[in-house]
């Protein structure tokens, strides 16, 4: 969309991306799910690692690693498992930071549906590794290009974007 828009880093923009009409979508879910699930394997290739798991905060990474979860079952293997980053561990319970399936030692691929200054994915990152996971590289359905990628590689995770605001703009004709 495109308007006057308050971010959720603060910051105002004339784009705003609300991935959740995708994510939460049962077809947009599905594509995305078959899309990361080939970038996923792509980049592990080229890295030489195994993710068990993909995550990220909630509630923005939820259905993009759910669907990239059900696309790599779907695709025939074994499948990756899910995750979800509290904001907070939870207070009660077994105070979990970290819900699903996720363990210490895993390595993994943290998702996001869209990065901007990259704070979400660091926040995550960060978070992964306090609870002793191993960061393989970020998967991002759409990077705003406002730097945020670009801060997220800085702490040697590499990001891998399905589109840019580039791609989104092209595609509009506004490039």
């Amino acid at each position: 969309m495109y308007g006057d828009f308050t971010l959720a880093s603060g910051k105002r923009s004339d784009f705003y991306c609300d991935a959740r009409l995708t994510t939460l979508d049962p077809q947009g879910a599905v594509w995305l799910g078959e899309v990361a699930w080939g970038l996923i394997q792509e980049k592990a290739a080229a890295l030489g690692v195994s993710p068990v798991a993909v995550g990220g905060l909630t509630m923005g990474a939820d259905p993009v690693a759910l669907a990239i979860g059900i696309g790599s079952v779907r695709a025939g293997g074994p499948g990756l498992q899910c995750f979800s980053i509290r904001k907070q561990a939870k207070a009660h319970g077994r105070t979990k930071l970290i819900e699903g399936n996720f363990q210490a030692g895993d390595t993994v691929v943290v998702v996001d549906d869209t990065i901007t200054t990259g704070g979400s994915t660091l926040e995550a990152i960060e978070k992964i590794r306090a609870e002793g996971g191993k960061v393989a590289f970020a998967l991002v359905l759409v990077d705003r290009s406002e730097g945020g990628l670009e801060a997220i590689e800085a702490t040697g995770v590499p990001v891998v974007a399905i589109f840019s605001r580039a791609d989104i703009d092209s595609a509009r004709g506004t490039s």
